[in-house]
């Protein structure tokens, strides 16, 4: 189990198109480096996600895993899709508050990076991947990530703890 750091890359990637959102509105703004400097920092955490992904698939112990019940779980976020979109709430990019954005950036990695919810990331699911929450017979509810599209619970999946909730589809 990868845990801690999983949680923290995770937490970066799903808060990344945040900084295309910033790069973009930058951009119009005339403020080019600071765009460029967005635009990396949110390619960097992507591919380190995606790095993370490769190496715990090969890494991680394989167990055998039944679901009881299947749910998509990666269209509940529109509070990130706001957050996603703040920096376009207003006219005039220098007028940004930037304190209270950045600081609104880091307590929401730092509820997400802290609780066990699941770390929803529309460029991972540009990438192919899907996210699932999954039940066990034992009551327990998971979120799984997975490159397959699962259209019900039947089967066993081999899977690897990520994190304490959240498994990836090792096959």
């Amino acid at each position: 189990m990868l845990s801690s750091f999983a949680k923290v890359i995770l937490t970066a990637t799903a808060i990344a198109p945040a900084g295309l959102t910033y790069a973009c509105a930058a951009c119009m703004a005339g403020k080019t480096g600071l765009a460029i400097g967005l635009l990396c920092g949110s390619f960097i955490c992507t591919i380190v996600c995606l790095f993370l992904l490769g190496y715990a698939r090969n890494r991680l112990e394989q167990m055998q895993f039944t679901a009881t019940k299947v749910e998509a779980a990666d269209h509940e976020n529109m509070a990130i899709l706001l957050l996603y979109l703040s920096p376009l709430f207003t006219a005039n990019f220098n007028a940004l508050n930037w304190p209270v954005l950045i600081l609104t950036l880091l307590i929401f990695a730092l509820v997400i990076g802290t609780r066990y919810g699941y770390h929803f990331n529309p460029l991972l699911g540009l990438q192919g991947w899907h996210f699932y929450k999954v039940a066990t017979p034992e009551g327990v509810t998971y979120v799984l990530i997975t490159k397959k599209r699962l259209r019900d619970a039947r089967g066993k999946l081999v899977v690897g703890l990520l994190t304490e909730y959240i498994v990836l589809d090792l096959e």
